[in-house]
């Protein structure tokens, strides 16, 4: 699979707003064809900062990247945004969460 995962920061006045401004990409991402996950979360150490991890069928990553919410998503956000985002993209074994074998509950 491919796993991304990616850092936003944003500029103040629109990090409160950010899960409203990315919805439409959200979810037209999370209806593609091959789409493991798409999660958003916040930074608990960064108060400005918002974390995306997703991960897509080996071969869906070129449809997300090439499709029309891509381009209208990323439009959508680069007024809000501080800086470039920064990512780390990586093909890993696997088709989505394992369980933690480190800590086991229950």
């Amino acid at each position: 699979m491919i796993l991304i995962v990616v850092k936003y920061r944003t500029k103040p006045e629109y990090t409160e707003q950010w899960p409203e401004i990315v919805d439409e990409f959200t979810q037209a991402t999370l209806a593609e064809p091959g789409n493991l996950f798409f999660e958003w979360s916040m930074s608990l150490d960064t108060d400005d900062e918002w974390v995306l991890v997703e991960a897509f069928q080996d071969d869906a990553g070129e449809a997300h990247v090439t499709s029309d919410h891509f381009a209208k998503g990323l439009e959508a956000m680069r007024p809000a945004l501080a800086e470039t985002p920064r990512i780390i993209s990586r093909t890993v074994e696997g088709s989505g969460w394992d369980e933690m074998g480190e800590l086991q509950v229950g």
